[in-house]
């Protein structure tokens, strides 16, 4: 079984306005706890018991939090600005940054502002030599990457905020990979933003036919707008209720 998982939240969490202006944003509370408690219990429920967690902006925030939790997670912390310094940006940067650590091991890769169920967590662990990128299908595909699928569900791109319609099937942000991962992380260059994307690796190793699909049953919580806060806080109530 996998059991490494990498956590990506270095970021600054614009989208949170003045909510993050002081604070990582993935600490905003939502009923009492940081947002990211919850992702963390759902990780180490699903059997993901190391986790690596990609820090930056605020750091000292996210070293208290997890002196206050560390006999309930297993973290290790890793300051991306530490090793590529502040000006190198990118969703493929903590994957720079954990290369050494995560060796030659399969390991799952999620944001530090997404929420996922325990049982989709638990079906990307998939302790095999391809990776995995989980779908979910949408109303509005064309504000997200959109995943296109050809037979036996092998990824043949991720298709950013496409104009044209490519289907329905929307990137999450949720993946399994297999450490070969980092031989295509050296193939990338900076896209048109001026930035290190994790689709672009992705692609590349679509291109080789080591991708493949996994379609979510569960929730997708993405944690990135003052609006999200009442919808975490929706379903942590419903769950609730549910369970008890």
């Amino acid at each position: 079984m996998i059991k490494k998982v990498l956590i990506s939240a270095a970021g600054r969490g614009t989208r949170m306005l003045d909510l993050a202006k002081d604070k990582p944003k993935h600490l905003i509370e939502v009923n009492d706890k940081p947002f990211l408690y919850y992702l963390l219990s759902n990780l180490k429920q699903a059997g993901f018991t190391e986790i690596i967690m990609v820090v930056g902006y605020k750091k000292e925030f996210m070293e208290n939090f997890f002196s206050q939790h560390r006999d309930e997670f297993n973290i290790t912390l890793v300051n991306q600005f530490d090793i590529l310094g502040d000006q190198r940006y990118g969703t493929a940067c903590p994957l720079e940054c954990v290369r050494d650590i995560i060796g030659d091991n399969n390991f799952l890769s999620v944001y530090g502002d997404n929420l996922y169920s325990v049982e989709d967590l638990n079906n990307l662990n998939l302790d095999d030599k391809l990776s995995y990128v989980a779908g979910l299908p949408h109303l509005e595909p064309q504000n997200y990457g959109v995943l296109q699928v050809i037979e036996d569900d092998y990824l043949k791109k991720i298709i950013e905020k496409p104009k044209d319609f490519y289907g329905n099937l929307i990137n999450t942000g949720l993946y399994k990979f297999s450490p070969d991962v980092f031989d295509y992380l050296d193939k990338i260059t900076l896209s048109p933003r001026g930035e290190y994307e994790l689709t672009d690796v992705i692609n590349l190793m679509a291109n080789d036919h080591k991708v493949k699909v996994l379609g979510l049953r569960g929730i997708w919580l993405d944690f990135g707008k003052p609006a999200d806060i009442s919808k975490v806080e929706d379903y942590l109530n419903n769950y609730d209720k549910k369970n008890n």
